[in-house]
């Protein structure tokens, strides 16, 4: 039998909780210190991908840590998302004052509710991996949506960090069989070559 893994199909507003990275193939969604600047000359070959989550997303959910790296947050998908940022912190009071971002206070849980709510109807994007992780334990994850980049990172922050937690079994998407395996293949690049 021949298997071919089609590429996912494109991401629908449906009212979703959405854990969405981009993440190194060794399971890093940022560099130590939340360094992003390992993304750079990374290319997804559907060129309308931004576009497309731009317009299915409603709310984004994010944590303190990843804000306070990079406190630009409404500037999240180039500034295009007309949604409302929530970032989930337990010191809210000394939080820099940025437009279109709400600072929250709370349970995972109700920090999911209240950003479904302001979703409305779109999803609701979790942008961190400490806040994703505890949403996917309450069983509040409807979809994880990932793009894996050619790179190893080797340390920084993992997608899902639970050392003598239980496995988290997951099914596969887009294709015929759920609990495949995806095979991939890369080799080193030079330095002075494109990845």
């Amino acid at each position: 039998m021949t298997y071919s893994l089609p590429d996912t199909a494109p991401q629908t507003a449906a009212g979703k909780v959405l854990w969405h990275f981009t993440m190194s193939l060794d399971g890093f969604v940022a560099g130590p210190n939340h360094a992003m600047n390992w993304m750079t000359g990374i290319v997804n070959p559907r060129a309308d991908i931004t576009q497309e989550y731009v317009e299915t997303t409603g709310a984004i959910l994010g944590g303190r840590d990843g804000f306070d790296a990079f406190p630009d947050a409404d500037s999240t998908y180039d500034g295009t998302m007309q949604g409302t940022v929530f970032i989930l912190t337990h010191h809210p009071e000394d939080a820099p004052p940025t437009p279109r971002t709400t600072f929250l206070n709370c349970g995972v849980a109700e920090a999911v509710r209240i950003g479904l709510e302001a979703a409305d109807g779109k999803n609701l994007e979790i942008l961190s991996a400490s806040v994703g992780r505890q949403a996917l334990e309450l069983g509040l994850i409807d979809e994880i949506d990932l793009h894996i980049a050619p790179v190893l990172l080797g340390d920084g922050i993992r997608l899902f960090d639970n050392p003598g937690g239980a496995p988290v079994k997951l099914r596969l998407l887009n294709g015929d069989i759920p609990t495949a395996e995806i095979n991939v293949r890369y080799r080193p690049a030079a330095d002075d070559q494109q990845p």
